[in-house]
């Protein structure tokens, strides 16, 4: 059930940016004049699931859920039909109207994208508002990465300020180490003692290669907030409100000491708790997948508040979000390009388990937005067969006053179609090896 819900979720979002990318193209293409001879969501290769022409364009759906696609009149594009190439320009194709309109149209969808990541953002923030933690509202400070330790800093430390600055929210300080540029951290030591600590430039070089993403995490209390049904710790007779002294004859206090062992369905292991004043223990097999089956107690280790907005405050609040998370998205594109990076590519299913396995609309919209924006930048590279690739031959004739010929846009377009067949391939063979190791 929660592979359906996954599936539902990453189907209708990616549906849903693909008619709009394609309408940003279908838009101003009617504007000139040009004729689109299709509209259509994923790929029809061989044969449709549904179409209907209206007027002179057929709308449709392919089986091929890969993307969807304009076919617009006089255009070398993925359909790879330069049959009419041959025939004389006609006053209603592409390939016939000037530089700066067939910008336009190919700037569309990637306009489109970003467009509607803004809008998604602001309606985000004016219907759910926002929630943040401030630095004091880690009660129980931070626990901290060794390698963040040689640094200088400490378990249990409350972290007071980014770049001497009150962060809005202090559990950004992990995003703002790997892609803002964070020189200094002021921290709050359990000692009562307050440091100021220079962070590393290549900070985020450093935690890209270590594989450490989440250097700093709240501590929390090692006390069972609820027993999920049908798991290992409800079958072993847990219950809410016990409180964890160890694990495997090791204490224990807090949950991330919990990450220290090895746990998996074959190795048992032995809990020894407290309830209701009285010391207890029971010893269980975690599932197939290594898990016990409980959620943690937050409330007494993190305060989370919450703001509101007005509708015209959510305007600056969400544009900032979304030009936030391209920002932050450009910045990380450089990583892909690592030894690492190429094998941390995801395809279908990388995407796919971003959405929730419980149906929830803010998490949908939290993630289609993003996603718009990134299908926003990614169709902007300068590669052929993109956005980009096209955007990339029009600017050379605004500039240079020489039209790329059609034979040469040809091969462009076969051999950027082959490069991102290729990473298809690449981020899709990722998560089948993932899904085995």
């Amino acid at each position: 059930m929660d592979i359906v819900i996954k599936a539902t979720q990453f189907i209708l979002s990616l549906s849903f940016l693909i008619v709009l990318h394609e309408l940003g193209h279908f838009i101003p293409a009617k504007i000139f004049k040009t004729r689109v001879e299709k509209f259509y969501l994923f790929f029809d290769y061989k044969f449709s699931i549904f179409k209907k022409k209206i007027g002179e364009t057929v709308y449709g759906i392919g089986w091929i859920p890969l993307g969807g696609y304009v076919k617009i009149a006089g255009m070398i594009d993925e359909s790879m039909d330069t049959e009419q190439l041959k025939q004389p320009a006609q006053p209603w194709e592409f390939r016939s109207k000037p530089a700066w309109q067939r910008l336009i149209i190919m700037l569309g969808g990637v306009l489109m994208n970003f467009i509607l990541g803004i809008l998604i953002y602001i309606m985000i923030t004016f219907v759910w508002g926002a929630d943040f933690i401030k630095p004091l509202d880690v009660k129980q400070g931070f626990t901290v990465n060794q390698v963040f330790k040689d640094y200088g800093f400490k378990d249990g430390d409350k972290i007071l300020k980014f770049n001497g600055k009150t962060p809005s929210d202090v559990t950004d300080v992990n995003m703002f180490l790997f892609l803002r540029n964070l020189k200094t951290l002021d921290v709050l030591h359990e000692n009562g003692e307050e440091e100021t600590i220079k962070i590393p430039e290549n900070i985020g070089e450093i935690m890209w290669q270590k594989g450490i993403m989440t250097p700093f995490e709240p501590r929390i209390p090692a006390v069972i907030d609820s027993v999920i049904p049908n798991y290992p710790a409800e079958k072993a007779g847990l219950i809410k409100g016990d409180k964890i002294l160890a694990f495997n004859n090791i204490p224990i206090s807090y949950t991330y000491q919990i990450k220290n062992f090895d746990i998996n369905s074959k190795n048992k292991i032995t809990l020894k708790f407290k309830r209701n004043g009285k010391e207890k223990s029971v010893t269980f097999n975690p599932d197939k997948k290594g898990k016990i089956g409980v959620t943690w107690n937050t409330s007494n280790a993190i305060n989370i508040q919450h703001k509101n907005y007005s509708f015209l405050e959510s305007i600056p609040k969400g544009n900032s979000l979304a030009i936030w998370k391209l920002k932050d998205y450009v910045k990380q594109f450089k990583y892909v390009f690592t030894k690492k990076g190429a094998t941390s590519i995801g395809g279908f299913i990388a995407i796919g388990n971003i959405f929730p396995s419980t149906w929830s609309w803010q998490a949908f919209w939290n993630i289609t937005a993003f996603l718009s924006i990134m299908l926003g930048f990614m169709n902007l590279l300068p590669i052929p067969a993109l956005d980009g690739g096209h955007v990339m031959f029009t600017l050379y004739e605004i500039i240079t006053g020489r039209k790329p010929s059609d034979k040469f846009l040809e091969y462009a377009q076969i051999t950027g179609f082959i490069l991102l067949i290729a990473l298809l391939l690449l981020a899709n063979g990722n998560d089948i090896v993932k899904l085995f190791s």
